[in-house]
């Protein structure tokens, strides 16, 4: 599957609905068949999966042992809230309202392409993570991108 690529800022009308943008429809023209699903993700904001990026985190899940109480209390909790999203005749998709109230999304969010998946964010908090970024984007690329091709060879 190819990756999502851009940033999208767009609009819900008062029935919690938002046009997908053309930019991001040209990046997956599976969506009218396949549709999508959304649900909440592991910070304050939303995620929206083309269907079958959704079915193989199914199939992972799947294979977990569900006799353990941690993996039981994770799949429910990833679970909650999960919705299939279909595109209406002018492209938009309806959001759910209790979706909605978990990430505090107001009319105005920001959608953030993170590979095979799509970030929904409130605008307003999307863009406070970047009020302060200064130095800390550098630190943080080094500590996490800094040792993948470390040399070895001594």
């Amino acid at each position: 599957m190819a990756h999502f690529l851009g940033e999208f800022e767009c609009k819900l009308d008062t029935k919690g609905r938002m046009v997908l943008p053309a930019g991001l429809k040209k990046q997956m023209p599976e969506v009218e068949r396949e549709g999508l699903v959304i649900n909440r993700g592991l910070e304050s904001h939303l995620v929206i999966y083309p269907r079958r990026e959704w079915d193989r985190i199914m199939e992972e899940l799947s294979k977990l042992n569900t006799f353990e109480r941690k993996t039981r209390e994770f799949v429910r909790k990833f679970m909650r809230g999960a919705t299939e999203l279909g595109l209406d005749s002018a492209n938009r998709v309806l959001l759910p309202k209790s979706l909605l109230e978990y990430a505090e999304i107001g009319t105005e969010i920001v959608l953030a392409s993170q590979f095979n998946k799509i970030e929904v964010w409130a605008k307003h908090v999307y863009d406070e993570q970047w009020e302060d970024e200064g130095d800390d984007f550098a630190a943080l690329a080094e500590e996490v991108m800094g040792n993948l091709n470390k040399r070895t060879d001594g």
